[in-house]
């Protein structure tokens, strides 16, 4: 299934994606959930009752007018991030910070109020001097993980979607940690959709790619991660509880602004799409 947050008439609905390419809403099957988290806990119990009314009802159809928003437009906490997770984008960088000799997965958090939106603006900052992009799977979990194994991981996966980890280069140098850098308001763009695990029959074989207006930047396969998504679901949930709805952004390839000779950073009216195959594109402009 390919699952929406929409925006209609002022209001929020989760929705499915119809026969004809357009959302369904879960309200207009009879089926009622607060917001995607819900829907996430409850999957399991729903998804057969949500498939069956699909293809046999005919739902009421929504709006003309509706806004795609991020699929989960507040996650339940901060998202875990994998940095330095291709080996192109540790290359690219080693002038600025070296990875060269990490032996382990870079872990951080990046701080999420509300996710922006598909098409929605990137704010620009008068304190940042240098905006980065970078595309990203993101995995989000269905169920509650603790101590689980690798060869296990799958089963904990509810489904993926493209996160534009966006970044203010020079915090993030600063403060010598990146957490500042990547939870300014507006740079988590997330979407369009979550596909559910069902549809992607091999997440570590997935095309992704990165244009600036137009101009690719960034391009490689998700298979070149140096720490595989079931990887970093058992090392992060030994002895610590991922709940379920944590969203893991999984790394960047490398073509980022920061890595070029000389550095590109973004400026306002850029128009950035992120691209992951089986997923769509995620669209922003910075204002």
């Amino acid at each position: 299934m390919r699952l929406y947050t929409i925006e209609s008439e002022n209001k929020q609905y989760v929705a499915v994606e119809g026969k004809d390419g357009r959302p369904v809403t879960l309200d207009s099957l009879g089926i009622h959930v607060k917001d995607m988290n819900e829907l996430i806990r409850r999957f399991d119990e729903m998804s057969l009752t949500i498939a069956g009314r699909l293809e046999k009802d005919t739902p009421k159809e929504i709006g003309r007018e509706y806004r795609i928003k991020a699929p989960i437009p507040v996650p339940v906490q901060d998202i875990i991030c994998l940095g330095v997770n291709y080996r192109s984008h540790v290359e690219e960088t080693v002038d600025v910070l070296d990875f060269t000799k990490k032996t382990d997965a870079v872990y951080f958090s990046k701080r999420v109020n509300t996710a922006n939106d598909p098409e929605g603006i990137i704010p620009s900052y008068d304190f940042v001097d240098s905006l980065d992009y970078e595309v990203e799977l993101g995995v989000i979990l269905k169920k509650d993980a603790l101590n689980v194994p690798i060869k296990a991981a799958a089963d904990y996966i509810f489904g993926y979607t493209i996160i534009n980890d966006v970044s203010a280069r020079n915090l993030q140098l600063k403060h010598q940690q990146w957490y500042r850098g990547k939870s300014l308001d507006g740079y988590t763009p997330m979407g369009p959709c979550i596909v559910t695990a069902d549809e992607i029959e091999d997440a570590q074989d997935l095309d992704i790619r990165c244009y600036v207006n137009n101009e690719k930047r960034q391009e490689s396969n998700t298979k070149n991660m140096i720490t595989s998504a079931a990887e970093a679901i058992s090392e992060l949930s030994r002895g610590m509880i991922l709940k379920a709805g944590t969203i893991i952004a999984t790394g960047t390839p490398g073509g980022v602004a920061m890595g070029m000779k000389p550095p590109v950073y973004l400026k306002s009216g850029d128009e950035i799409r992120c691209e992951i195959q089986g997923i769509g594109s995620l669209v922003n402009k910075v204002g």
